[in-house]
């Protein structure tokens, strides 16, 4: 990665920082928070008239934690992404980060973007203040497979209700391959998280844990439960920082890549974010 990049834009986050707390922010991104957006953060810009809503992301990570597995080594991550909504709930969006776990696990020759292309509706329940959002999500990975390994790309369904602060979703592979295992589709990952804002701080205390599990003859040795417990300050103009834990109980004998990295083990990440 080019580090003056990395340096340039942290600076230029730091630089327009401001202290004024955003106590109020109700709009979130349409990506799943996994992924990287900072979650309850949202554009400082004024609500528009039109219907049609462009939202944007960028953010630096000390590493790539996907559902409780590194995908960089324990390295630096560059991530950044746009929303589109429609008032009527329509959205279509795409995310792009650096990785190097196809390339760690010696399954493809070379092979450093993620990009992720997802579209869905989203609503709420008449006046229950309760939300839902349905999708389809498409993982790609361009580069250089080695001979005999299963494609990485992977198409997921996913839906989720939300109540103020706690989200439930459930997202289940429709390819005939997940991330690489072959014949996996029904592949399904569940999770629980909550983002509590603290008074009037502009800080948000987020938890999560969730559930993967692989269909598949011979994959269900793979399963396994994440867990992350973490904190995020949000400023009015879009600026977000903040740090998470993560850990897994995914078995090591098989969550070991080829260069001897634990995918699942504990670790600790930390960020700067910039929303516009």
């Amino acid at each position: 990665m080019n580090k003056k990049l990395i340096v340039l834009l942290v600076l230029g986050m730091v630089s327009t920082a401001t202290y004024a707390e955003d106590a109020d922010v109700t709009t979130v991104h349409s990506h799943p928070e996994e992924k990287g957006v900072a979650p309850g953060t949202a554009p400082a810009a004024a609500e528009p008239a039109s219907p049609h809503t462009f939202a944007y992301n960028v953010g630096l990570f000390s590493q790539y934690i996907f559902r409780g597995l590194t995908q960089t080594g324990e390295e630096a991550a560059l991530q950044g992404g746009v929303d589109y909504s429609h008032a009527s709930g329509l959205y279509a969006g795409a995310w792009a980060s650096n990785i190097s776990w196809l390339e760690d696990a010696a399954a493809y020759k070379n092979s450093s973007l993620e990009l992720d292309l997802y579209g869905g509706y989203r609503n709420t329940i008449g006046d229950t203040g309760i939300g839902y959002d349905v999708g389809l999500l498409q993982y790609v990975y361009p580069g250089d497979k080695n001979p005999g390994v299963k494609s990485a790309e992977t198409t997921e369904v996913y839906g989720s209700l939300s109540y103020k602060w706690v989200s439930a979703k459930l997202s289940v592979v429709a390819s005939d391959g997940a991330w690489g295992f072959r014949n996996a589709d029904g592949t399904w990952y569940a999770d629980i998280s909550a983002n509590i804002p603290i008074a009037d701080t502009g800080m948000t205390a987020n938890l999560h844990v969730g559930r993967q599990d692989f269909s598949g003859s011979g994959n269900d040795v793979f399963n396994y439960t994440d867990w992350k417990i973490g904190a995020t300050k949000s400023w009015s103009n879009g600026v977000n920082v903040g740090g998470y834990y993560t850990d897994t109980n995914a078995k090591k004998v098989v969550w070991t890549d080829s260069s001897g990295q634990f995918l699942g083990d504990k670790q600790f990440t930390v960020f700067i974010q910039k929303t516009f």
